[in-house]
């Protein structure tokens, strides 16, 4: 009897083609982060972040890396098609040292959150420039001047029903609208940036070091997309060709690094320290086509919050619906997705600044699900099977978890102190 493939006992609906694979993860990938972008190289300068751009998107590309090869490699230990990044956490602890397998279930639990806390982060962004968009366009045609905290409310008009949907495939219309949107917003927003651009002397080619601990949370807030790494993957109809040369994921990451860097460089050259969170957000606000595109990325948000909003409400559920009687679940469900969405927009109200936001998020989930878990769990499955204290891997990602720890206990230093400022 041959080695166990997982790929060959994976259903059958799981056939997505290595193209499709490269296209969802290009999807995925390309979210709100892109404009966010000139925001990190405004706290970065030009040079610098374009090199930082290319350097965190090799680690993130690398991290992305090992995670994958670690669950390709157990999977066909564990005899599984196919597993999540939760599973493979936890399965990677359950078989590794005896002195941690008592904390399988902790790793477990700090994926699911830290995955249901970034996606509850990037909600409170998308009301955040939801209501800033609005408000804009609004203010122009001489309608309300209200706050930001107020059309931040008025957000539930449309969000409370649409979060009500409860099944994925009701949702995909939206999502295929939103894409094709999504592409045209991003399509104007770069004609601006092209437009009548400054001499490049006018801008920082670099900062001071205080801006670099906010450039790399909001770059990893902007690039990571390690959350929908594995369920794609999972989805292969040959997962092998997700890793490699030139490979799925090479390839992806290649795009995103190029796309991000010169989002990043052109947005920040054209409007230099007064960028903000999000790129439609500095458009021209007397032009109908910039308004067009402010109006496109705020209903992009609006379609996209739902498929966002379902992660963390997927994980809060599993945890709940086994001490709530069956007759009752269907209001339960509806009534644990109107208390998200309330606690979400009530979050934004409270701190309606889009930067904050994303600096947090990058910070603290991001520098735990994206850099330092994968690296943790390398070293847990092959300890003792093909590396040592002394093996160079150990203190490669030794040097990969030291970057995390920094990244992100900067990262909310700076983040609480421009919070306290703002208050």
């Amino acid at each position: 009897m041959g080695p166990y493939v997982p790929a060959n006992h994976r259903p059958m609906e799981s056939n997505t083609s290595s193209f499709g694979a490269l296209a969802h993860l290009l999807k995925a990938s390309l979210g709100s982060g892109v404009l966010a972008m000139p925001l990190a190289f405004k706290n970065a300068g030009l040079l610098v972040g374009c090199i930082g751009t290319m350097l965190i998107g090799l680690i993130c590309g690398h991290v992305i890396h090992i995670l994958v090869k670690t669950s390709q490699q157990l999977c066909v230990e564990v005899k599984k098609p196919a597993l999540g990044y939760a599973d493979t956490c936890e399965i990677v602890f359950q078989n590794g040292p005896k002195p941690i397998r008592k904390f399988a279930s902790i790793a477990r639990e700090l994926v699911d959150w830290s995955l249901a806390v970034t996606h509850m982060g990037a909600c409170c962004v998308y009301v955040v420039v939801i209501a800033e968009s609005f408000r804009q366009v609004s203010v122009e045609y001489g309608g309300p001047d209200w706050s930001v905290t107020a059309y931040c409310a008025l957000t539930l008009i449309v969000l409370i029903p649409l979060t009500q949907i409860n099944k994925l495939k009701y949702l995909v219309p939206f999502s295929a609208v939103a894409n094709f949107v999504w592409l045209v917003s991003i399509c104007i927003s770069i004609y601006y940036c092209l437009r009548d651009t400054p001499d490049i002397s006018e801008r920082n080619m670099a900062t001071s070091i205080d801006g670099i601990p906010t450039f790399i949370s909001t770059s990893l807030f902007a690039m990571e997309g390690i959350g929908v790494v594995m369920p794609i993957e999972n989805e292969m109809l040959k997962p092998q060709q997700f890793l490699g040369c030139p490979g799925v994921l090479n390839i992806a990451m290649s795009a995103v690094v190029v796309l991000y860097g010169f989002v990043g460089f052109t947005g920040y050259l054209q409007f230099g320290e007064n960028v903000r969170g999000s790129l439609t957000l500095n458009l021209p606000l007397d032009e109908v086509l910039a308004q067009t595109a402010k109006l496109l990325v705020a209903c992009v948000m609006l379609l996209s919050f739902a498929l966002i909003f379902y992660v963390p409400v997927d994980i809060a559920w599993r945890r709940i619906q086994d001490r709530i009687p069956a007759k009752t679940h269907r209001w339960a469900m509806s009534g644990l997705r109107l208390f998200g969405t309330l606690f979400i927009v009530g979050l934004a109200c409270a701190v309606p600044k889009l930067e904050l936001f994303m600096e947090l998020v990058g910070a603290v989930c991001l520098s735990v699900l994206g850099l330092l878990l994968p690296s943790v769990i390398e070293i847990i499955w092959r300890w003792g099977r093909d590396i040592g204290p002394t093996h160079w891997i150990v203190w490669k990602n030794l040097v990969i978890c030291l970057f995390a720890i920094i990244a992100m206990v900067s990262g909310v230093t700076f983040a609480i102190k421009s919070m306290l400022e703002n208050l």
